[in-house]
């Protein structure tokens, strides 16, 4: 996968994108950064342990979040992805699903818009991301960060997602999105139970059906939390044995809090596994 003068070795390694929060309200305190120096010591910092892409976040998605504003937004993410930009060789990633935010950063040096609604919920963030040719990951969530965990109900989760992902990606290459340039992600805890989670993490091989990279954040989730009777910010051996099982599974991308445990993990399980 290309990003302008920097590659990433897609299919043949599993690769590790480092989580920068610059929000107050992030659901992970520890991982909170709201300054440029900051937040570069930190990208810094993980890049050394072995991150192959930088996801810079200016807006909270924990559920019940509240919504930030744009401007607000901006204010957050495009001083840090400057200064990671002059500083790092690093493709990096903003998470955001709002068009101006992106198109900002990627003025500012991005090169991947993440987007938690699958490019659906602002109709100029396809053109955003045609316009700079960047990569975009395509998440499913049921509702917003607000609802999503009141009771979400499925048939078949795995299923609906994969309907759900599949005509996603038509929509961004019909919006003229490049084939080679979506990744896609089943939104683990994002309008998911405990058990919507774990099923997903086993049928994960469903999704490479859709010939797209297989973006899984697992880190720090509620699951691991409730699977192991840990606080959010002790969670680490239950998020490594979640991302053993992601990548024997079919995982190719981690978006993770750790990238040191992380990548240790990918280089063994990978090298079982690929």
């Amino acid at each position: 996968m290309r990003f302008k003068d920097l590659t990433l070795p897609i299919y043949q390694r599993t690769c590790i994108m480092g989580i920068l929060n610059v929000t107050p309200d992030s659901f992970s305190a520890g991982a909170v950064y709201k300054d440029p120096a900051g937040a570069l010591k930190r990208a810094d910092q993980m890049v050394s342990l072995g991150a192959d892409i930088i996801d810079v976040g200016g807006e909270s998605s924990r559920p019940g979040a509240v919504a930030v504003e744009e401007k607000e937004e901006i204010e957050r993410v495009v001083p840090v992805i400057k200064a990671i930009k002059r500083s790092l060789k690093v493709p990096i990633s903003i998470d955001t699903c709002k068009s101006e935010v992106a198109r900002e950063a990627l003025k500012a040096g991005a090169d991947i818009i993440n987007d938690i609604t699958a490019l659906r919920r602002d109709e100029k963030m396809a053109r955003v991301a045609v316009e700079f040719k960047a990569t975009v990951v395509l998440m499913h969530m049921k509702g917003t960060p607000r609802t999503m965990q009141k009771e979400p109900l499925y048939d078949d989760v795995v299923e609906e997602i994969y309907s759900y992902l599949s005509e996603s990606a038509s929509l961004a290459e019909s919006a003229g999105v490049a084939p080679e340039k979506i990744i896609i992600d089943p939104g683990i805890g994002f309008g998911k139970t405990l058990e919507h989670n774990i099923r997903i993490l086993k049928k994960l091989k469903k999704f490479r059906e859709l010939k797209k990279p297989v973006l899984v954040g697992t880190s720090r989730k509620s699951f691991i939390g409730a699977l192991t009777g840990r606080d959010v910010n002790e969670r680490m051996f239950g998020d490594l044995a979640a991302f053993a099982l992601a990548i024997q599974n079919g995982a190719d991308i981690l978006r993770v809090h750790d990238v040191g445990a992380a990548c240790d993990v990918a280089r063994v399980a990978d090298s079982m596994v690929r």
